[in-house]
């Protein structure tokens, strides 16, 4: 009896840039909605903290997991999530208890990040709300082979390009470039 090794199918890791992108879409949704509840009084607003985080549970675990692992920044980017197994990336979604620790963590420090952005006229040391988010996804930039942020290694995950998608930051390179080419002429 011999033990046959199957070839182990290659995930293209996503880019930091198409990540960014991805996380931002997936941030100014939740930020819009709870903002909707918001009023004109400095400070933590706590209808609009609980209203956050329903909304990025919805869009990054409810839809990610129902969606082929792919919320809606994600979709526009074409990026999706998988599960890692013994440092090597399993081709299936990861359950709804890995995606709610992933979540957890970075919805954590996006709800900071939205603290900020409310609070930083009145109070410009603010910017230190955003110092947890900044060390989590940092440390997707160390590491070149996997591309993992804290919240990917913690919860066994890894962002990867798919195909699925609507490509939204190559049309925005491709109008970019078409502006430079007028501008030049």
């Amino acid at each position: 009896m011999t033990i046959v090794k199957t070839p182990q199918k290659h995930y293209p890791k996503a880019e930091i840039t198409r990540r960014v992108m991805a996380l931002g879409i997936d941030f100014l949704g939740a930020w819009l909605v709870s903002s909707l509840l918001g009023s004109n009084d400095l400070g933590i607003q706590f209808a609009q903290i609980f209203v956050f985080i329903l909304t990025w549970l919805v869009l990054r675990v409810l839809i990610v997991y129902n969606n082929q692992g792919q919320s809606l920044g994600r979709w526009a980017v074409n990026l999706k999530v998988l599960e890692v197994d013994n440092g090597q990336i399993v081709s299936r979604i990861p359950e709804v208890q890995a995606l709610l620790q992933r979540e957890g963590i970075i919805c954590f420090g996006c709800l900071l990040g939205s603290i900020f952005l409310r609070n930083i006229i009145a109070n410009p040391t603010a910017i230190l709300l955003v110092l947890p988010l900044a060390i989590d996804c940092g440390a997707a930039l160390s590491d070149t082979q996997m591309r993992q942020a804290f919240h990917d290694r913690y919860a066994r995950t890894v962002i990867v390009s798919s195909r699925r998608g609507y490509s939204l930051d190559l049309k925005i390179r491709r109008l970019v470039e078409k502006v430079q080419r007028n501008v030049r002429r």
